[in-house]
């Protein structure tokens, strides 16, 4: 028997049982944005980069359903627009930290805990993609602060 084939499905019903869905989704990207607008750290760089946002907020719909639900109503390769970003290690975990306090907001806990299961690991290939293109290849458990121009561990506090 192969498996394989079946895991679209399985994957479907494990989050219609977890409660992603479209909504979900929505209520998500829409409340994790409207504090993003608002950070001190993160707003301006957002703002000075988007020129309209209701059409960034479809397309992160479009994108969290793609990672979420496998939809494939994402088209686009999001590296390309983040890599050159003036971002670095303190900026992810900001994003985390809002992102969240955003699913635990609006989803179920075990909904939440798929997120952010998934915005840790996009979050992680950013800023690895980031380090290496400012010319840093931080070593396992390092993380990538501009200000130092070199990897810092983590748990470091400078």
């Amino acid at each position: 028997m192969n498996t394989t084939s079946n895991i679209p499905e399985v994957h479907a019903q494990t989050m219609a049982r977890l409660g992603v869905d479209g909504a979900s989704i929505h209520r998500l990207v829409h409340g994790f944005y409207a504090k993003v607008r608002q950070d001190a750290l993160l707003g301006p760089i957002f703002d000075s980069r988007i020129a309209d946002w209701d059409e960034h907020l479809e397309r992160m719909c479009r994108f969290w359903s793609s990672v979420m639900t496998m939809s494939g109503a994402y088209h686009g390769n999001p590296m390309a627009k983040h890599v050159r970003l003036p971002v670095d290690a303190e900026h992810f975990d900001r994003w985390l930290a809002l992102f969240e306090a955003t699913a635990a907001e609006v989803c179920s806990p075990d909904a939440a805990a798929q997120f952010i299961e998934r915005a840790r690991r996009i979050a992680s290939s950013f800023e690895l993609a980031i380090a290496v293109q400012a010319g840093v290849l931080p070593r396992r458990g390092e993380r990538f602060h501009r200000r130092a121009a070199c990897p810092v561990q983590q748990g470091d506090p400078s």
